[in-house]
């Protein structure tokens, strides 16, 4: 059995380490790879360790936690402490030791590695860690799935009924060349009529977030969803007097666009709240909801494809990560 060893900060995971890592499975029977974070890290160890056991579940995945010296001149024993840290790590012999710099030769040579294998040059020369976590956006295409959730920006339509919402979240999406979540709310109601309790708005919200997450990986850098579980909160506040505490009141999202309800009032076979008086006390539940999150929003309002302009206005206006 060939064994081969790889070791980065992965700090994140993108094509450039998918490429090195891949080459390698190729080139032996076993594969260890040593995720190294430090506590201060921008992105936290444990994240990017769940990323690489994800990307890589045929490989032996280990992290690797503790404060050390960082380059060789940080610390004059240095090339002893990483030794004893790969020797811990992966006490067989390495036939292989695979980097994408030539770093790793000397610790190749330091750890006893049969062979080193410099895979290069590399396949995208411009990608970095550095140069993806200052622009991820701008190297989306250079993201694996699992980390691209870390990147996206959810920004969720939160509103009284007859608002808008369920009408602008595909045109949004198309506009944005992303995807939209619909609102479990209303499918529920249709499948099981409009008799809702806390037991049936918990389920609501539980699945509006499974279906949320689920969707997150698949995004274009924004993921657009159609109400979340701080409206289903309003929704609980109109129909029961209260959120249940089985609806955590935390943003979900990371903007919300708060729909107001000046414009008509239109039955769909869904909807519960045709009067003024109703409408305004359940646009006042949606605002309370927000703030007792501590959420991010802004207010759309004004006629229908005036909402639109806002809404696309208010969601360029967020700063991409």
């Amino acid at each position: 059995m060939t064994r081969g060893f790889v070791l980065g900060k992965f700090m994140p995971p993108h094509a450039g380490h998918v490429h090195l890592i891949e080459t390698a499975r190729r080139l032996v029977d076993q594969l260890t790879v040593l995720v190294c974070w430090l506590p201060d890290d921008p992105i936290p160890g444990p994240q990017r360790l769940q990323w690489m056991s994800e990307l890589f579940p045929d490989c032996r995945v280990i992290g690797h936690d503790a404060v050390v010296p960082q380059a060789p001149e940080d610390h004059p024993d240095f090339w002893p402490i990483w030794r004893d840290i790969v020797k811990a790590a992966h006490p067989e012999p390495i036939d292989r030791l695979f980097a994408g710099e030539v770093y790793g030769q000397r610790l190749a040579a330091e750890v006893g590695a049969t062979e080193f294998i410099l895979v290069g040059p590399r396949l995208f020369p411009d990608v970095s860690g550095a140069a993806v976590r200052a622009e991820p956006w701008t190297h989306w295409d250079v993201l694996p799935t699992p980390v691209r959730p870390h990147f996206a920006r959810k920004i969720c339509l939160h509103g009284p009924e007859s608002t808008g919402k369920s009408v602008l979240a595909p045109r949004l999406a198309r506009h944005f060349d992303t995807l939209w979540v619909p609102e479990y709310g209303r499918v529920h109601c249709a499948l099981n009529g409009l008799d809702l309790d806390a037991a049936g708005l918990t389920l609501i919200a539980d699945t509006q977030r499974a279906m949320t997450e689920a969707a997150r990986p698949w995004c274009n850098r924004r993921l657009i969803v159609d109400t979340d579980a701080l409206t289903t909160a309003a929704w609980s506040i109109m129909l029961l007097g209260e959120a249940p505490a089985t609806i955590p009141l935390r943003p979900d999202a990371d903007h919300y666009l708060l729909f107001d309800v000046d414009v008509p009032w239109a039955d769909d076979g869904t909807r519960y709240f045709p009067a003024a008086a109703d409408r305004r006390r359940f646009m006042v539940a949606c605002e309370e909801v927000l703030a007792r999150a501590g959420a991010r929003w802004t207010l759309i309002s004004g006629a229908w494809e005036e909402r639109f302009d806002k809404a696309v206005a208010a969601i360029e206006a967020i700063d991409a990560p």
